[in-house]
């Protein structure tokens, strides 16, 4: 009954937000302070007693709008006695990684749920970090395929998707060019604005914009282009396989777009220095056709309540190949002393009404079909299904419990790779297999 009551108040609030804004707040807020904690029982039936501590969530920055991941927590604990909240860490993956690594190997560590990016999973588990998805067998039905199988090591499961991700092709529609293809197609398409006078390009500086900075975008981008033109940097027996003709014509692409000249060059320049953000402000500024980013990027593209984009665009899936599958997974803590009440967190969470919540109101790709399936989110959101298609194409990055260490040095390796024509020598591939093998 009172979850039932619960619900039902939390929906009258998404039902009348638009409307009644801070009244609403008000009215609900009151309603379940006041009449849910005297209906909830003591002790929910299967969980450890709740305590005064908190649940704690550690997770990186909260970069859903208005922080939706926080309000699914308040309403968790508007309906149960036992408590939580998140801890965030820094917004860089790379500066969350080592604070959340920090924290798992501290003495007085007192996390119960470790919101992991997809390919942390390895190796907090092989660490053990994390322990296997407690208390029995776990409905999978409605997760997309993908996002679960980046829950997985050796065999068992150890987290559920939080959010996924996967890339997306943004590209102008008033350039009247056709959505490219291929690598290939991305070119030929620019060369069709470069021959127009420039007072018809409409303000494009470059053919195409993405994020090339050296952190964990670099990596991506880099993966990408690889697998676009063919090639691979890991195989799937755990070998560097990067020196090839397929996987140096990728990273070709990049460094020969990156060198053009100044007359409308294939990438822009800046890319070098742009992050996710970085990069779609050049697009909202209109300097370049097409834009390689997440999913999120359509929301700060399109922000509530404006009349239209600055720039009037559509998206595709990526161009040749797939991308790469983002995301983040939530996983029990080993020094949990209460796992029960952490899984039953982590199931509300990643439910279904949880992920269409996070996907509508915070921005964030659902890891359940049924959110893409729904009339509401079909109208109102028209990316969801060419999301869908990208996420179910997508690929993980290379499953390894060093994967913070590689990542790292193939972002070394790209860069002098971008330097020398997409050039790969044998001290690359040996750094990378060290790198993969955990060797310094």
């Amino acid at each position: 009954m009172v979850r039932r009551f619960a619900t039902a108040v939390w929906e009258w609030a998404r039902r009348h937000r638009f409307r009644s804004g801070v009244l609403t707040g008000v009215v609900v807020g009151a309603l379940v302070a006041v009449l849910v904690p005297a209906l909830l029982p003591d002790r929910p039936d299967g969980l450890e007693p709740p305590t005064d501590d908190p649940l704690i969530i550690l997770s990186g920055l909260d970069e859903s709008d208005d922080k939706q991941r926080e309000i699914l927590v308040a309403q968790w604990n508007a309906t149960h006695r036992q408590q939580a909240r998140i801890v965030s860490l820094p917004a860089r993956a790379d500066d969350a990684h080592a604070a959340m690594v920090e924290y798992a190997q501290a003495t007085a560590n007192r996390v119960d749920i470790y919101n992991l990016d997809v390919t942390w999973t390895a190796e907090f588990a092989a660490a053990r970090y994390i322990v296997p998805f407690p208390g029995g067998p776990v409905d999978r039905s409605g997760f997309l395929e993908k996002p679960l199988l980046t829950c997985e090591w050796n065999g068992k499961l150890w987290a559920l998707p939080f959010n996924t991700d996967a890339a997306l092709l943004y590209h102008r529609t008033d350039l009247g060019l056709e959505p490219p293809g291929s690598l290939t197609g991305v070119r030929a398409a620019i060369d069709q604005v470069r021959q127009r006078p420039v007072a018809e390009r409409r303000g494009v500086e470059a053919g195409y914009v993405s994020q090339l900075r050296a952190y964990e975008g670099l990596t991506v981008n880099a993966l990408e282009a690889i697998w676009a033109a063919g090639g691979d940097v890991v195989s799937r027996d755990n070998r560097i396989v990067i020196k090839s003709e397929e996987a140096a014509a990728g990273l070709r692409w990049l460094a020969a777009g990156l060198a053009e000249p100044g007359n409308l060059p294939l990438i822009l320049p800046g890319s070098r220095g742009f992050d996710e953000r970085g990069s779609t402000d050049a697009f909202a500024e209109g300097r370049a056709a097409f834009m390689r980013n997440w999913p999120v990027a359509y929301r700060l593209l399109t922000p509530e309540g404006a009349p239209a984009p600055r720039v009037p665009f559509a998206v595709t899936p990526l161009p040749g190949g797939p991308s790469v599958l983002g995301g983040q997974n939530l996983a029990v803590s080993s020094r949990s002393a209460r796992p029960r009440a952490a899984r039953a967190l982590i199931e509300y969470l990643t439910s279904e009404r949880s992920q269409q919540i996070l996907f509508e109101r915070g921005g964030l790709a659902a890891t359940r079909r049924i959110v893409y399936l729904d009339a509401r989110v079909q109208e109102r959101y028209p990316y969801a299904q060419t999301l869908l298609e990208s996420i179910e194409a997508a690929r993980p990055r290379p499953m390894t419990t060093n994967y913070v260490a590689f990542s790292q040095v193939f972002q070394g390796v790209v860069r002098e790779a971008l330097d020398d024509n997409g050039r790969i020598t044998d001290d690359h591939v040996q750094r990378l297999e060290a790198a993969l093998r955990g060797r310094r």
